[in-house]
């Protein structure tokens, strides 16, 4: 709790300061223009790097392919939007930063590695008991992955295909 607090208290402090420290050499309205242009330009980028990132999806979708990297890079560029939007200048860099593909790559990774890391994702399956279904708490369970999936289509009159 306490980096969160940190962060929204002393983020939002060191922006005023950098933005008194560039008005002051730049002057007032530059100053407030460059933040403007960054947000503007920005969003505008990320929304077209947004509907890149959909399609992206939607072609691995129906590939049959599990659209991992696309939805990554739909997270850091949601992420990039919301930063650029955000007055400040160390938010626009930030932001500008993730909508450069290659750093943008690189971030992925290192969130995947952390992710495998520290996050575990557990599943359970539920099914309705027929009376010729006994479950008894100490049945063995096997631990799998997943190789390869596809969907059988069946007919009502033939066999699958």
């Amino acid at each position: 709790m306490l980096p969160l607090f940190l962060l929204f208290t002393l983020m939002p402090l060191l922006e005023l300061w950098l933005l008194f420290q560039l008005s002051g050499k730049f002057g007032f309205l530059p100053t407030v223009a460059i933040v403007l242009l960054t947000g503007v330009v920005g969003a505008s980028l990320a929304r077209w790097q947004g509907w890149q990132a959909m399609s992206r999806i939607q072609n691995d979708m129906r590939q049959g392919i599990l659209p991992t990297k696309a939805l990554g890079d739909g997270v850091l560029i949601l992420v990039a939007g919301v930063l650029l939007i955000t007055p400040g200048v160390i938010t626009d860099v930030v932001g500008l930063s993730l909508l450069i593909p290659p750093l943008r790559a690189g971030l992925r990774k290192v969130l995947q590695l952390w992710f495998v890391k520290h996050v575990q994702v557990q599943t359970n399956v539920n099914w309705q008991q027929t009376q010729s279904e006994t479950f008894t708490p100490n049945d063995n369970v096997v631990e799998g992955h997943v190789v390869d999936s596809h969907v059988v289509d069946t007919d009502q009159d033939g066999p699958a295909r």
